[in-house]
């Protein structure tokens, strides 16, 4: 005897995702009382335990009938500004309100999260400790420095938190003399920052730092009028060190899902080199120290 295939499976994609909308709006709804945005509750029993469909409407400011369609999955025009309304009716998080764009069809919003005051102080303050003798430091999206352990300090001379990298890297002449293959890492480190930039359009940030690295360094202007894009992931990385040596890395960038405007970037010696021992020698000659934003956590000697 064949076993009957479950009705969602026999579902299109298209159905699907029109029926997980359908679902999810619901759900969301249900979880808002009247008084969370502000309407009086009303008299009699209410049948829905959250907002009604009319009332999400006249909030947004759409109507009735539309939410009602949009909520029923059909195939009605959904706008961005539409669905922002919506979510802030719902009072979507930000991974919600993606998920909202995503299941009616729209491309989804890039996410904007910032970290919460004390999430540099924790778990993220704990991996780059714990990378020690290796050095490693925490970003922002405009690449400042948020946090560092030691060993990045003491390696790569970053002389205090929210300095930014990029803007460091053309104007430390000190840094930029430790580096052998200079013109290959210029290159790759502006291509991975237009990567970066592209991810935040219309994002002003962006624009001061390009304007004050175009008037110190004309270097830096001939090349990022290359355009060249290249993605963040792992490079390897020469540094000669005035008391270590030279010093070989994998450099690898990773984001964090919690806070996508972080990025952790760690630094690995290379096996078939001697790095591990003269990171952990110069470590070892001086003093051990915390680096972090202050609205992050307490420096910790």
């Amino acid at each position: 005897m064949t076993t009957p295939i479950p009705l969602p499976l026999l579902m299109t994609d298209e159905a699907r995702r029109r029926a997980e909308l359908r679902e999810f709006l619901t759900s969301r709804r249900a979880r808002i009382t009247p008084d969370q945005v502000g309407m009086p509750a009303g008299g009699g029993r209410r049948r829905t335990p959250g907002l009604r469909r009319e009332e999400v409407a006249v909030l947004a400011g759409v109507g009735v009938s539309w939410y009602q369609w949009l909520e029923q999955g059909r195939d009605i025009t959904v706008s961005g500004q539409v669905l922002d309304s919506v979510g802030r009716v719902l009072k979507l998080s930000e991974p919600e309100l993606q998920h909202l764009y995503a299941l009616a069809g729209l491309t989804p919003p890039a996410l904007r999260l910032s970290p919460p005051p004390g999430a540099c102080g924790s778990p993220l303050i704990r991996l780059i400790e714990a990378w020690q003798p290796n050095p490693a430091h925490i970003v922002d999206r405009y690449w400042n420095i948020r946090a560092m352990n030691s060993s990045a300090h003491l390696v790569f001379g970053y002389d205090q938190i929210g300095v930014n990298c990029l803007e460091d890297f053309f104007t430390n002449a000190g840094h930029r003399s430790a580096y052998p293959n200079l013109a290959e890492i210029t290159r790759r480190v502006v291509a991975q920052f237009r990567a970066e930039m592209t991810n935040h359009p219309g994002d002003a940030g962006y624009v001061g730092i390009l304007e004050r690295l175009r008037a110190r360094s004309p270097e830096f202007g001939a090349v990022w009028d290359l355009h060249e894009v290249q993605a963040p992931g792992t490079n390897l990385k020469v540094f000669r060190h005035a008391e270590a040596g030279e010093l070989h890395f994998e450099s690898t960038q990773l984001r964090v899902p919690e806070w996508p405007d972080l990025m952790l970037i760690l630094h690995t010696p290379l096996v078939e080199t001697d790095t591990r021992a003269r990171l952990e020698k110069l470590v070892a000659t001086h003093e051990r120290r915390h680096y972090c934003e202050d609205e992050c956590c307490e420096l910790i000697a």
